[in-house]
């Protein structure tokens, strides 16, 4: 009998998640302050498949929770209030959404069990060398040959590129088309003669990015997601699913609550303009989470998300970044080294989220690109 999680009461449902982390998550993998590795979080993965608690604003007919926005809320706050880690979730937060809504009934059948069984790890070909935030520039071809598309071209900067098995990507079916005109969007295996994946080193330390080269690579027909040629389409509605994810507040309240923690521990809180500034940044996180539940209940009920969601993006990366920010400047000589720093009041590692939130704003689209979207299409002002 399918679970009806929405029924649950809300405290019912969150201690349900917190406890179910808290004895199905390793310990030692709780509260990463770094993207873990497939091999990491694989065991974790199985947990959560196994007790259908993998994609909860999937509609249960395709294997998800099929959660509202009230609940998928308090499913996000749970999950990181008990430190649960991040997965290589693209297959599940974007591809899965759009193959819902618009893959074939075979793609359907093919992709999504195996993206939620873990079998296949998906990442994200979007970007390339000379086309980052003008994305309908790219260059990365495929060519009509049989029942095939043969590719060559580069992506970059692709997350997860080092655990996936399979890429979703913009590709140039009509050279001849105006830019966005002549995109589709493919699904690509990586592993396969013509593919080659080279780990980026970021700030972090960590090879968290890569570039992805195909030369005379090969996938079916089959795998064209939408229309021939109409692969912009496809990128617009990905983008804000993806938008939506790159909004969660997730990592503003971790951050938060390590700010939190490090004035109660450091005695600070006695002083009236840093509370003042903590309050001001929880009031940010607050509007954030409302603004957050407002898109995931459109997108759990199938809704198209329109060119607002660019202001999730920007709130919650910007948000992350002032909470970064002042808690370096409370820690002073603290945060002179990444790492954990112990202190009269404790342990505090202020550097480590300061140096990963310098990327959020560049990500998933600029904070720069994301206001003219909303300047365009939202306000109306002129170019």
């Amino acid at each position: 009998m399918t679970q009806d999680w929405n029924a649950l009461p809300d405290n019912e449902f969150r201690s349900y998640l917190s406890d179910f982390v808290r004895s199905h998550c390793n310990p030692s993998l709780r509260f990463p302050k770094q993207k873990l590795k497939l091999t990491q979080v694989r065991d974790w993965w199985r947990s959560l498949f196994e007790a259908g608690l993998l994609a909860p604003v999937w509609p249960q007919e395709f294997g998800g929770m099929g959660l509202n926005a009230g609940k998928a809320l308090i499913y996000l706050e749970a999950m990181e209030g008990s430190g649960a880690p991040r997965l290589p979730d693209q297959g599940i937060i974007n591809l899965g959404p759009l193959l819902i809504k618009y893959g074939t009934d075979w793609q359907k059948d093919f992709y999504l069990p195996k993206i939620l069984s873990g079998q296949h790890i998906w990442c994200q070909g979007y970007s390339e060398p000379s086309a980052g935030s003008d994305l309908a520039s790219l260059r990365t071809s495929a060519v009509p040959q049989g029942n095939d598309y043969v590719v060559n071209g580069q992506k970059i900067w692709t997350s997860w590129a080092s655990d996936a098995t399979h890429i979703f990507t913009l590709v140039r079916t009509d050279p001849a088309a105006k830019k966005q005109a002549g995109i589709s969007f493919l699904l690509i295996e990586l592993n396969q003669p013509g593919v080659k994946v080279r780990p980026i080193q970021t700030l972090m330390g960590q090879a968290d990015f890569s570039e992805i080269f195909f030369d005379e690579a090969l996938t079916s027909k089959d795998n064209l997601v939408g229309a021939l040629n109409g692969g912009w389409a496809m990128a617009k509605a990905l983008l804000g699913f993806e938008r939506i994810w790159a909004g969660s507040p997730r990592q503003a309240r971790a951050m938060l609550l390590q700010l939190e923690a490090f004035v109660r521990s450091s005695g600070k809180a006695q002083d009236a303009a840093v509370l003042d500034s903590v309050t001001k940044l929880q009031f940010d996180v607050a509007d954030l989470e409302s603004t957050y539940s407002r898109f995931v209940g459109m997108a759990s009920r199938g809704e198209p998300i329109g060119a607002d969601v660019s202001i999730l993006k920007v709130w919650a990366t910007e948000t992350c970044q002032r909470i970064s920010e002042f808690l370096v400047e409370l820690c002073g000589d603290l945060a002179s080294t990444q790492g954990d720093v112990h202190f009269d009041g404790g342990v505090v590692d202020p550097t480590t989220p300061f140096l990963d939130s310098r990327s959020f704003t560049i990500y998933g689209g600029s904070s720069e690109i994301q206001r003219n979207i909303l300047a365009r299409n939202v306000l109306n002002l002129p170019t």
